[in-house]
């Protein structure tokens, strides 16, 4: 459904009474208490009236931290999500190849509490000859048997593990992924549809491809129910710059709905993969093992490629999950002159707090990772979960927050991030850390893509109708936030009322 509509009779969070939201142009034209009608200007414009029956309208939720295309493959792969050791992995791909499938490729497997360990011999004793791949579900590690091995050319990089980690990882899952255009854009378009029937209206797509003709092409065959910022990472920096991309800037050809993002650099790893930088060791790994995580991007690489970003035009957006990664990339930032985002920002020294907001870097954090990688940290980063995940104190420092999924590592549905933000806790478990806790308020603003937590008159008529008070609802009944509809410019993207 198009055009000018007046929601009536509808609720806005923390603000008493009914109301109507009324709908022009795209825009939220005005906000009146129900049944009182907004001057008109001009000459009369049909106006379509729809009861939401007392339902809650919010602006519409944005998830900051995507990886579309790999989100819109997962549900075509194996799941590994779960397997609690490398023998229930290997039941898994045995009942994969007993059916006949020509090639193996998995996600979603965490390694890090195993008590066997996922080496080549444990997969070709169940796969033979069919290629197996098996993407961690950080996306930081793939576990491959050796007919995988032959056919991707990896035996020196795999060894007997048959493990890739970072970037020899990254490199094959480009590889994988090489799915047709066409083909791809019809699994994004079905991803983006269950997005909008959970009120996202934005993502930030963080996929290592040259992601502005991805979202061109899709937007002028028809998809138009999200709006997309794009990252750009290093081996595409250059082109950008050429090409003049700045961030923030429209791209044209897709009526307003795709913008250019940040520049993306990774620089650790992750903590399930143990390759996230810390200052202190992970127990039981040898020095071989790279006991402290790993730096995969130097300070003095990081520096110039920021500056070089950021005097284009372009913000950085920087992953940083360890304290010591956290640390250095706050000096890189320091150094440039610039702001931007750390992406992640899992585990922080607590002097680390302050500058954040003394550098004017938004934490983009993702609070389901706290909730999957509990017990891992408790285990890797015993005695430091207190710094783990400080949502609370990062927002008590005046630090912008802004939550995402990293789907498909968590899923793309920004109530499950409000969730864990609002109660560290998920399954019927104890909330782990709940100090580090924030309000629902402070939840909602940080998924909202900068519209704050209630629709206020001139702003874009992206919006989402929902069924419960978002202020009001427990933890639980927020992860699983009845969504009536969403709106973007105005137009319909989901209806179930």
């Amino acid at each position: 459904m198009n055009g000018d509509v007046r929601l009536t009779s509808a609720r806005l969070p923390g603000v008493e009474g009914l109301v109507d939201v009324h709908v022009a142009g795209g825009i939220v034209a005005a906000i009146t208490p129900a049944g009182a009608a907004p001057p008109r200007d001009g000459a009369s414009v049909a106006v379509r009236d729809i009861d939401v029956e007392g339902r809650w309208v919010i602006p519409g939720l944005h998830d900051r931290h995507v990886h579309a295309s790999q989100w819109a493959m997962v549900s075509r792969r194996l799941d590994l999500a779960g397997a609690d050791s490398a023998a229930a992995v290997a039941a898994l791909v045995a009942a994969s190849v007993d059916r006949g499938d020509a090639e193996v490729i998995g996600f979603g497997y965490r390694d890090g509490l195993w008590t066997d360990a996922p080496t080549r011999a444990v997969l070709d004793a169940v796969s033979g000859d069919v290629p197996v791949v098996l993407v961690a579900a950080d996306l930081h590690a793939c576990w491959l048997n050796s007919a995988a091995v032959r056919r991707h050319g990896v035996e020196q990089l795999a060894g007997a593990s048959g493990l890739l980690r970072e970037d020899d990882c990254f490199r094959l899952v480009r590889a994988i992924d090489d799915v047709a255009d066409d083909v791809l854009d019809e699994w994004v378009a079905e991803a983006a549809a269950r997005a909008a029937a959970r009120g996202v209206v934005g993502i930030v797509d963080y996929e290592m491809r040259w992601n502005r003709d991805d979202w061109v092409r899709r937007v002028g065959s028809g998809l138009r129910s999200l709006r997309v910022s794009f990252g750009i990472y290093t081996q595409h920096l250059d082109r950008a710059i050429a090409e003049g991309l700045r961030t923030g800037e429209v791209v044209p050809g897709t009526d307003g709905l795709v913008t250019v993002g940040a520049y993306k650099v990774i620089t650790d790893g992750s903590l399930n993969t143990r390759t996230a930088w810390c200052f202190d060791p992970y127990p039981g790994l040898a020095p071989d093992e790279h006991p402290y995580g790993l730096a995969t991007v130097s300070y003095d690489e990081l520096v110039p490629l920021m500056r070089r970003a950021h005097e284009a035009g372009i913000a950085p957006a920087v992953h940083a999950i360890g304290d010591r990664a956290n640390a250095r990339v706050l000096d890189a930032f320091e150094a440039v002159g610039c702001s931007g985002s750390i992406e992640h920002a899992q585990l922080l020294r607590r002097e680390d707090v302050a500058r954040f907001a003394q550098l004017g870097v938004v934490a983009s954090v993702q609070p389901e990772h706290a909730m999957d990688d509990r017990d891992v940290a408790d285990r890797y980063w015993a005695g430091r979960t207190d710094r783990a995940f400080m949502l609370a104190d990062l927002a008590a420092a005046g630090v912008e927050l802004a939550l995402g999924s990293d789907a498909p590592v968590a899923p793309l549905d920004p109530w499950v991030a409000i969730s864990a933000a609002v109660g560290r806790a998920r399954d019927g478990r104890e909330p782990w850390h709940p100090e580090q806790a924030i309000e629902a308020r402070a939840a909602l603003v940080a998924s909202t893509g900068g519209r704050g937590a209630v629709v206020r008159s001139g702003a874009p008529a992206d919006l989402a109708i929902v069924e419960l008070d978002p202020l009001a609802a427990s933890a639980d009944d927020l992860r699983t936030m009845p969504v009536a509809a969403t709106l973007l410019a105005g137009r319909f993207t989901h209806d179930a009322r």
